[in-house]
């Protein structure tokens, strides 16, 4: 007893429980059952990232709202990991969808509001003759001064063929003035026995270089004697 006195110390005694206290807790440790550590066991910060192997978060271990916007690195979220419908519109913010961030083809007619694409928002050229369908551009989508500077100084031209009776056949021509080419025009059979006689041409002229100079009438007669008739031509003439 003597001689264990001799050895006790207080740095011995403390070097020992030291030593107690440390395998009492390995011990501990090594005796924990599976799953016995529970959420409640942990303290705050106890689990860090280091501690996490790969995998271990997993999507339903995710409460939600629990991955904001701050916790996202640049370019973490690519379209491939978002879902049909995940993105709404009224989810993006003013200037979100900019021109570059747009695939080739990915706003269709389907997807344009009525309206949304006005006057204002056409590039210059941006309507060409090959864009415009047949028989879109009608007279009541023009102005009239538009259509007054396609039409201009319009006059009218007549003229009538004799009414001899030694003919029965008749053809007349009312020419436009020069610089003026014919918009329109019509015919018709004067004279007192005019059921006697049929109108067989009701046209306008057009010249070698394409250009409608004038309207002609043809008449001609369908009984044997008919009383003396003639046919006039009308032409409606303007500077185009």
């Amino acid at each position: 007893m003597k001689h264990l006195e001799r050895h006790l110390s207080v740095a011995n005694v403390l070097s020992c429980l030291a030593l107690f206290v440390a395998l009492s807790g390995a011990a501990v440790a090594a005796g924990v059952a599976k799953n016995s550590v529970k959420t409640r066991h942990l303290g705050k910060g106890a689990v860090t990232t280091p501690k996490l192997r790969n995998g271990a978060v997993k999507t339903p271990k995710l409460r939600n709202g629990a991955v904001t916007t701050p916790k996202l690195r640049n370019g973490a979220v690519v379209t491939t990991k978002l879902a049909d419908g995940s993105v709404r519109a009224i989810d993006l913010g003013g200037g979100v969808v900019t021109t570059p961030k747009l695939k080739n083809g990915a706003v269709s007619e389907l997807k344009l509001l009525n309206g949304a694409v006005t006057n204002s928002k056409l590039g210059a050229n941006a309507v060409a003759t090959g864009k415009i369908e047949d028989g879109a551009i009608t007279g009541a989508k023009l102005s009239p001064t538009f259509l007054a500077q396609l039409v201009k100084n319009v006059s009218y031209a007549t003229k009538a063929s004799t009414s001899d009776d030694e003919e029965d056949r008749k053809t007349i021509t009312a020419d436009c003035p020069a610089g003026k080419q014919v918009t329109g025009g019509g015919a018709a059979i004067v004279g007192l026995d005019a059921d006697n006689v049929v109108l067989r041409e009701s046209a306008p002229v057009v010249d070698v270089e394409g250009k409608r100079t004038g309207w002609r009438a043809t008449a001609w007669e369908t009984a044997a004697e008919a009383s003396p008739w003639s046919v006039e031509a009308y032409a409606i003439c303007a500077e185009l």
